[in-house]
């Protein structure tokens, strides 16, 4: 497994913005990208492979693209051409967006205009079968802040197929009893760390911020600290789920037992090995 089989959410910054050093704050692109769209086949940061950033300003108005593919996947090209298509339809869904935007919102209203969009894809493991990816997605829309979510990719080498990491287990439900009481005790855990204070004996709320979450309300990922097998789960709870948007993200991870590789699916149970 990588030295961190989770990314660190970025917190888009919650004040209006005029300036594009204000709008990369919100989205978490560079302010230092070229004005027009830009894909170097050369690494743009150590790790990748390509990097398209992309902005725009009307009327006082701006918008900021990023999207990043890392190294390994680049050396794919079948998994290249998916990403590169997924690239190439979010930018064009956000110009359009951006357009309706425009054309719709107050023209005094800045944020109401402004858009951001950064997706980064990141190796979680790299092991001989297949190819572990996570992405951070932030995006900002208008408002206070922006969102932003963690997908999951693993390309499968011989079937040269993705699937998310979860489609690797029989169910979020199996993942989920597999894991067990560790998995609402490490949450409750982390909850006392970020709040200072014991968690409430209360059950449940409105919002589901005191009560033990979900796995299928969470983004999973498969790492592999060997690099011959999958050896850890990461369970990601995002914004509003397992609390409050300014407590961030709960990363928790796990590491691959006999109970965990009983929820795998049998044709992907090569893949996997209970950790040592």
């Amino acid at each position: 497994m990588r030295a961190h089989l989770f990314l660190i959410p970025l917190l888009l910054s919650s004040a209006a913005c005029s300036s594009q050093e204000d709008m990369a704050r919100k989205t978490g692109v560079s302010p230092q990208a070229s004005a027009s769209a830009r894909a170097s086949a050369a690494p743009a940061l150590e790790g990748e492979a390509m990097r398209l950033e992309d902005k725009d300003s009307r009327d006082g108005a701006e918008r900021t693209f990023g999207y990043a593919i890392p190294a390994a996947a680049g050396a794919i090209p079948q998994l290249t051409e998916r990403l590169i298509a997924e690239r190439d339809k979010a930018l064009a869904d956000q110009k359009a967006e951006w357009a309706t935007a425009l054309r719709d919102e107050p023209a005094d209203c800045v944020p109401c205009r402004a858009r951001g969009f950064v997706k980064e894809w990141k190796v979680v493991a790299d092991t001989p079968g297949f190819l572990s990816l996570s992405a951070m997605v932030s995006t900002y829309t208008g408002g206070a802040h922006g969102m932003y979510n963690l997908e999951s990719l693993v390309w499968d080498r011989k079937a040269a197929r993705a699937t998310p990491a979860i489609a690797m287990f029989q169910s979020a439900d199996a993942l989920e009893q597999a894991l067990g009481p560790r998995l609402c005790r490490a949450l409750d855990a982390e909850r006392v760390k970020r709040r200072g204070e014991p968690m409430p004996r209360e059950t449940g709320d409105d919002y589901g911020f005191n009560s033990c979450q979900k796995v299928k309300d969470a983004t999973v990922l498969v790492g592999s600290a060997s690099g011959k097998a999958f050896d850890r789960v990461g369970i990601w709870f995002g914004p509003y789920v397992a609390g409050p948007y300014a407590e961030g993200a709960y990363e928790l991870n796990f590491p691959v037992d006999a109970a965990v590789l009983k929820a795998v699916k049998p044709e992907f149970a090569p893949a996997f090995a209970a950790r040592p």
